[in-house]
């Protein structure tokens, strides 16, 4: 007997929804496993007798992928607004499984020499290529799919799926880390992670390849080719540069209170690696909790709103959390203080990225978003393992990592005044929410 129309479309969203972020899924689940195991692959790929060296040199060739976002934000992007939602999404899923590969089977520096972390590079350069369209491609499509008034709620699962993949990881690791001791975890164990996200891309594909193409882009007659878009964007240089700054304060709060918690929990504080992973997985919890929360709370209220409050918390309170826990270095003072940074991501990034969706304009609606959401990721949050290092070796404070978070607050909190003072009432996607009220 056939179930009742409006619970059927709402079961077919349910699953669009699961194959079109099972590609977000694969990005952020190899990004968490470099990022965790970042002094193994330093030893494998960036022998040093300096351990600042080498993982400075690792985590520099983790950054080197998000410096190809732009261009894969703009070459891939302007594909997908013109091909459609759907293509795109599986060009860009094959040329981050491509990446993954490679990283997974490069022999080590003891085997191949310079070749080997040169190859491990392009890798990274790939993956940071496709991953440039790939969370703009999502949202969007997300955005489009959703009923009216609660575009907030469904795009929100774009970076919900992230988390699940960090949750994922860090249980892999959790058992790799009783299973193995750390001779064998450097020696091999580290690999396999990445070869679960290989043996994952069949499955990937096969789900994705079903997409269907959202309503809105088929509604849209005219596909602007790619030169044309590329001059839109052009046009709109100021909305893509605003849009960056609003990203800068989800991005570097994310790759700091995920990424980058392993290597600070056992390389700063001298926490257990276990530990580090138990925090980890807490935070991707919390965090996918009040993903969807937020998001669903700004189709309520508006976007502007939460997005002032969060960046607001963020830049005065990041420094102060950290200061504490480094005062305090204990299993239980790091899960307090990266929780409370977790709802302070969350609930921000509930609300930014599904207003990055309604500000930019739709004829350019992806490659807008990705452009905008790469440019921060590669200055900024793609960064942080980087810059949070480097602020602590130059300074001698271990809390600095929390200047370059409080850092982030302030340009989310300056992007949202401009955006909505300058703007209005911002361009939205059909059947949403007028996102600049109050």
């Amino acid at each position: 007997m056939a179930g009742h129309p409006d619970q059927d479309h709402a079961g077919s969203r349910a699953a669009a929804v699961l194959r079109v972020t099972s590609g977000n899924f694969l990005e952020m689940f190899d990004f968490f496993a470099f990022g965790f195991y970042a002094s193994y692959i330093a030893k494998a790929f960036f022998p040093s007798e300096n351990e600042f060296a080498s993982l400075m040199l690792t985590f520099m060739t983790f950054g080197a992928g998000f410096l190809m976002r732009p261009l894969g934000a703009v070459l891939l992007g302007a594909y997908v607004d013109r091909v459609g939602r759907r293509k795109g999404l599986i060009v860009t899923l094959a040329i981050m499984a491509a990446g993954t590969v490679l990283i997974a089977v490069v022999p080590d520096y003891a085997t191949l020499g310079l070749l080997a972390p040169a190859l491990v590079l392009v890798g990274r350069l790939l993956q940071g290529f496709s991953a440039g369209v790939e969370l703009g491609g999502v949202s969007v499509y997300l955005a489009e799919l959703a009923p009216p008034g609660r575009q907030g709620f469904y795009v929100a699962w774009q970076s919900g799926s992230q988390q699940v993949a960090i949750m994922a990881a860090a249980a892999i690791g959790y058992a790799l880390n009783r299973l193995l001791v750390p001779a064998e975890m450097g020696a091999w164990g580290w690999r396999i992670p990445f070869l679960i996200g290989c043996l994952l891309v069949p499955f990937l594909f096969y789900i994705r390849r079903s997409l269907q193409e959202t309503p809105a882009f088929r509604a849209r007659k005219v596909h602007p080719p790619v030169g044309e878009v590329l001059r839109t964007l052009g046009h709109n240089w100021r909305i893509v540069g605003l849009g960056m700054l609003m990203v800068a304060m989800t991005t570097i709060a994310f790759y700091a209170i995920t990424v980058y918690t392993p290597t600070f929990g056992k390389n700063v504080l001298k926490l257990s690696d276990t530990d580090s992973l138990v925090v980890t997985f807490c935070v991707a919890v919390s965090n996918l909790f009040w993903l969807p929360v937020m998001g669903a709370l700004s189709d309520r209220i508006g976007r502007r709103p939460i997005l002032l409050l969060f960046s607001g918390l963020t830049l005065v309170t990041a420094y102060p959390a950290l200061a504490w826990l480094v005062a305090h270095p204990s299993f239980e003072t790091m899960l307090t203080v990266l929780l409370w940074l977790s709802f302070l991501y969350g609930s921000y990034n509930g609300a930014m990225v599904v207003a990055l969706t309604e500000i930019v304009p739709p004829e350019v609606r992806t490659a807008g978003f990705s452009l905008a959401y790469s440019l921060a990721t590669a200055l900024f949050g793609g960064m942080t393992p980087l810059i949070s290092t480097s602020l602590i070796e130059a300074t001698g404070n271990k809390a600095a990592p929390g200047l370059w978070m409080a850092f982030g607050g302030a340009c989310g909190l300056l992007a949202t005044l401009v955006i909505y003072r300058r703007l209005g009432r911002v361009p939205v996607v059909p059947g949403s929410v007028n996102p600049a009220r109050t």
